[in-house]
């Protein structure tokens, strides 16, 4: 399907950065797309962490991921987006003062493009038990949707990053037990929250690995833990949280002639990638000093939204009015 109608942007990427950027496109009257590969807007927060606090954004002491994403569509609807979910972009060439981009699902005419993919298409990292499937969707679990299922239960969480000690607090007063297992004796988790952790009801292991889920019907009932030097322990367990991370590709994107570091596109100060016209912003992008955080991504999107508007039309203002101002 060709869609004729040449856009001033495009973004492609439906998480936080890509909705706030739809928002400030809206803003400074652009006429903008939103493509994403996921069937619904919000990203992995929506994918993998619905259910999640979000601790690292201005204005929000904490706030469930699923409901910051509800703010953000709300927000993003402002420049009334055309929205194409469950698709995923292939290609983009140069045509004039235009790119065709290519999508599985159809052709976009677009002026600009901002990418804003996050990490891409991802895979949440498993433990690498060949015994991890019979459990896998019924009581073995690398994401959270639904709270509720754990009431009651004893839950071991695997992992030491920020999700993993997130989980851990927030089923802390709903699950009957929490431990929490991480293969080395410090964690990768916000101080703050590790802090909290080690203050809390949940009990936590250090130094040890997964070594084997036992269970019958697809639940889990017991896991074993090894250490090192070779000693084990068993826990009696009804749920196990894994929280590995996840191992991500740009896909298609790779092959567009970006300049890229690892998995992420390489961007300057104004979120120019080296191909003219095509901007990036939020985790997708890398560049001296980048730190991957939403708040991060949120301010990245509009000195992206501002450059493109500016290449759009030479003679827009590349620093707008705040919106606070008073406009006369």
């Amino acid at each position: 399907m060709m869609n004729k109608e040449v856009v001033d942007i495009t973004i492609i990427g439906g998480g936080p950065t890509g909705l706030f950027a739809s928002f400030y496109a809206g803003m400074r009257e652009m006429s903008v797309k939103i493509i994403d590969s996921l069937p619904q807007l919000g990203g992995q927060l929506i994918e993998l962490y619905p259910d999640k606090y979000i601790y690292d954004v201005g204005g929000f002491p904490k706030i469930l991921a699923k409901d910051f994403v509800a703010n953000l569509v709300t927000q993003a609807h402002y420049a009334k987006p055309e929205i194409h979910l469950g698709e995923t972009a292939l290609s983009a060439m140069r045509d004039g003062d235009h790119f065709i981009l290519k999508t599985d699902k159809g052709t976009h005419l677009t002026r600009t493009i901002l990418l804003t993919a996050g990490i891409g298409a991802f895979q949440p990292r498993k433990i690498g038990l060949k015994e991890e499937v019979l459990f896998e969707g019924t009581s073995l679990h690398y994401s959270i949707k639904d709270l509720n299922l754990f009431e009651g239960q004893n839950i071991l969480v695997c992992g030491g990053g920020d999700s993993a000690v997130d989980w851990a607090l927030m089923l802390e007063n709903i699950a009957k037990s929490v431990t929490l297992v991480h293969r080395r004796e410090r964690f990768t988790a916000h101080e703050t929250s590790v802090n909290q952790l080690m203050e809390s009801k949940v009990d936590v292991k250090t130094s040890l690995t997964v070594k084997a889920i036992e269970g019958e019907e697809g639940k889990v009932q017991e896991v074993t833990l090894a250490a090192k030097d070779g000693s084990e322990q068993k826990l009696s367990v009804d749920h196990v949280i894994v929280n590995y991370g996840n191992i991500s590709s740009l896909g298609p994107l790779k092959e567009w002639g970006l300049e890229m570091d690892r998995n992420s596109i390489i961007v300057n100060s104004r979120m120019e990638t080296n191909i003219e016209g095509i901007y990036a912003a939020g985790d997708v992008t890398t560049y001296d000093g980048k730190v991957k955080l939403i708040a991060v991504g949120l301010g990245e999107a509009p000195i992206a939204v501002n450059h493109a508007k500016a290449y759009v039309d030479p003679k827009a203002r590349l620093q707008p009015l705040h919106s606070t101002s008073v406009f006369g």
